[in-house]
């Protein structure tokens, strides 16, 4: 019989006067992976909190191998064996691979008498941290040099060199393509297997089905389903969180119309647009498709040139890119928002300008325009007040689709739009995406998630590292086909 390792009782938290978990019971063996799903807003991220000592409950018991514990901070969770991965890494980007990955306890030698860091000890543990998921970094690069994904997998690894009992992953797939996430399975089957539980995170309910030998599920802060490996199904998961079944998504065969952005330079990885298009970008970690959306948007290579409308640029930098009419949610929220700021500070911050009459911002104006794009997308809580940081990731994810919208801006850039989304906000945006474009915009967007881009997309480039390998057109969209291309 499996030993319990932790057991909630009657949770409740509030934030004021938002109730974020209500009498919440949740269970977990060791030995066990307990999957944790629920729509945004859910309180998926509060109960993750607390058991991570970042948050103290108003009422109920916790218990930790049957004795009842109380932590005050994130060290008296790690000290009591529970170690979190969370969405938001927590790496020191001016740091090397090798110096994050040993950061809480690094390698010594000694020398006359005084204790140095081992500086060879250190690329060689990296190197045995990330070997598990057949990952070929320099251990000496820094952090800020790496792609969303490759620091993601770099936050994994590090998690888990620590020998933790209770292993809390949220969104650990948010941005990895198929052979990591396969790799990242054989690790943690590998640790279930001796004994640790492992609490998982994830709106890809596909994982959750494959994963997980028990699943809870959240909706407006209660538990309303909790079932055991063979009882539940993607479809019966999408009715518990959200109680309806989950909408088909098709992308509208509008005509495409004159380009509105493409490379103006004979690149290998060139990309190009028409209004009324979705274009996905699909490629394998370190393929570049990232790189592609930055230069489009004045980042990294400041200067290159494209054309907008026919127009040849050659834009300095985001700035130039805004004016240009160009807007990019990119893959790490805290990029695309102010998270001191409001909702309506974020939302309003790129219009500026336009909503200033006089030298005089018009308040009514732009509370008008913040109150119906918090509706349309159904932004959660409703009140532009909050700070951006007190959201869910998936309602953050939807403020930086929202200023854009505000700045009606005609081309949309997407790395990743919809990683850390439940499956109700993925379909709108995935709505949003396609009336965009209907309405004549044009996209691009980058995901690691193929079937997301065969869903919405017009047409998808299959990038094969640093260049252009494949162009499908839709109706020629084939997985296999675009695995392949991609070098998968």
């Amino acid at each position: 019989m499996s030993q319990t390792a932790i057991k909630i009782s009657g949770l409740c938290k509030s934030f004021g006067a938002t109730r974020a978990l209500d009498n919440v019971d949740f269970a977990l063996d060791y030995g066990e992976t307990h999957a944790l799903v629920g729509e945004n807003g859910a309180g998926k991220s509060t109960l993750v909190r607390i058991l991570g000592g970042v948050h103290r409950p108003d009422a109920g018991t916790l218990t930790v191998d049957g004795e009842p514990r109380h932590f005050n901070s994130p060290h008296d969770a790690i000290a009591a064996g529970i170690n979190t991965i969370p969405q938001e890494l927590r790496l020191v980007p001016a740091l090397s691979v090798a110096e994050n990955l040993t950061l809480d306890d690094p390698p010594v030698r000694s020398a006359l008498g005084v204790k140095l860091v081992d500086r060879a000890a250190m690329r060689s543990q990296a190197h045995q941290a990330l070997a598990q998921f057949d990952v070929a970094l320099n251990p000496d690069i820094r952090i800020d040099r790496l792609s969303f994904a490759e620091r993601q997998l770099i936050a994994i690894a590090k998690a888990l060199r620590k020998r933790c009992r209770l292993l809390i992953l949220d969104e650990p797939t948010a941005a990895l393509e198929t052979r990591e996430i396969e790799r990242l399975f054989a690790v943690l089957a590998r640790m279930k297997s001796q004994g640790t539980a492992i609490i998982y995170v994830s709106h890809r309910l596909d994982e959750v089905v494959t994963i997980a030998d028990r699943c809870t599920v959240l909706r407006d802060s209660r538990v309303v389903a909790s079932a055991r490996r063979g009882a539940f199904a993607v479809g019966d998961l999408v009715q518990a969180m959200t109680g309806r079944a989950e909408a088909a998504i098709a992308a509208d065969a509008i005509p495409p119309g004159p380009i509105v952005i493409e490379d103006a330079d004979n690149r290998p990885d060139a990309a190009r647009v028409h209004a009324h298009q979705v274009v996905g970008l699909a490629g394998l970690l370190g393929s570049g498709t990232g790189r592609v959306l930055r230069r489009l948007f004045g980042i990294d290579t400041a200067g290159a040139a494209i054309r907008v409308r026919g127009e040849r640029r050659r834009l300095a930098g985001p700035a130039a890119a805004i004016r240009a009419g160009i807007g990019m949610v990119p893959p790490e929220r805290r990029l695309g928002l102010v998270m001191n700021l409001s909702v309506r500070e974020n939302i309003l911050l790129p219009s500026l300008g336009r909503l200033t009459r006089a030298g005089r911002l018009d308040r009514t104006a732009g509370d008008r325009l913040v109150a119906e794009l918090i509706e349309l997308l159904d932004i959660r809580p409703r009140n532009p007040a909050l700070p951006a940081r007190a959201l869910s990731g998936g309602n953050q994810q939807k403020v930086i689709l929202a200023k854009w919208l505000a700045r009606e801006v005609g081309i949309l850039l997407l790395d990743e739009p919809t990683q850390g989304v439940d499956v109700a906000a993925k379909a709108q945006i995935h709505a949003l995406i396609r009336d965009f474009a209907r309405r004549g915009g044009g996209v691009l967007v980058s995901s690691s998630d193929l079937a997301e881009l065969t869903r919405i997309c017009d047409a998808i480039c299959a990038l094969h590292p640093g260049k252009v390998a494949a162009r499908f057109e839709r109706g020629d969209f084939d997985e296999a086909r675009l695995h392949a291309a991609i070098g998968g």
